[in-house]
């Protein structure tokens, strides 16, 4: 078999990118280590510099503490909640809305997108008091209302990425469904969605990802623990740090907030790459 000479001139250009991103890793990969290692220390340990050597042992205790006596399962478990009823949501509002923005023009179709595009680039910031606003005259609250403003967030960004992967597909597909008696409706949900599926579970995992380490909007419009998410939650754990001392339990939670992101990225990495550089599916 041919194998392909290297181009060490080409490799040498490239040399200082990749010493770039061989330092950021292995930084990134210390931090990661010490922060696993200090959540299975003493506080003592942590504040004299012996938490690689683990003199005293493991500490499993300070994840015990963390999920019960620190309300991390409850933190948790509200971030899952708003993190899969938010991607479901979004992408029953988005899918349907991005194939037909791809597949028809109609009187009003530019202005939406134009809508969309200029939704995108606001930031939460300049509208969280209109939204509160609305929400007290509304008498909307809870996680009904944290779930809504998180779908609508998430809304314009899917629509317009879905757009793109839609209008690369075939309308052969649509033509031979078509004569086979499928009705339009049919026809999206049954054959054009799962062609896009590479994006619609990249769009999705970014939507998961943005909602579970969201923290402005949920600081705003969060008023009880019961219904706080882990960003939020962390901050209540890292003031409650001067009261406890514990700050093996806090890195402990740090950690179990860290690890579904982690695992997203370790077991769906391929599925991410393919989605961001696929560009659709071409017919």
């Amino acid at each position: 078999m041919y194998k392909e000479r290297i181009n060490w001139k080409k490799e040498a250009r490239l040399l200082p990118g990749y010493i770039v991103v061989v330092l950021w890793v292995l930084f990134t990969a210390v931090m990661l280590g010490w922060i696993l290692a200090a959540s299975f220390s003493t506080s003592k340990e942590i504040f004299t510099g012996k938490v690689l050597e683990f003199a005293s042992g493991f500490h499993w205790e300070n994840y015990v503490t963390a999920w019960r006596t620190q309300n991390v399962s409850v933190f948790f478990g509200n971030s899952l909640l708003y993190s899969f009823v938010s991607c479901a949501g979004v992408l029953a509002i988005s899918a349907p809305a991005a194939y037909v923005l791809s597949r028809w023009n109609f009187h009003g179709s530019r202005a939406i997108r134009l809508g969309l595009l200029i939704a995108m680039s606001v930031p939460a910031i300049m509208i969280i008091m209109p939204l509160y606003t609305l929400a007290v005259q509304w008498k909307m609250k809870g996680r009904i209302l944290l779930i809504v403003l998180y779908i609508f967030m998430r809304v314009p960004y899917t629509t317009i990425y879905l757009v793109d992967f839609f209008s690369t597909l075939s309308r052969s597909y649509e033509e031979a469904a078509a004569i086979d008696g499928c009705s339009p409706a049919k026809t999206f949900w049954v054959i054009m969605l799962p062609l896009v599926q590479p994006a619609v579970v990249t769009v999705t995992i970014f939507n998961f990802l943005s909602v579970w380490n969201e923290f402005f909007m949920a600081l705003i419009f969060t008023s009880t623990k019961e219904m706080t998410p882990v960003g939020v939650g962390l901050l209540q754990i890292v003031n409650s740090m001067k009261y406890t001392g514990n700050y093996g339990g806090m890195f402990a939670a740090v950690i179990i907030v860290f690890l579904p992101t982690f695992l997203l990225y370790i077991f769906l990495s391929e599925k991410i790459i393919a989605g961001v550089t696929g560009g659709g599916v071409k017919g």
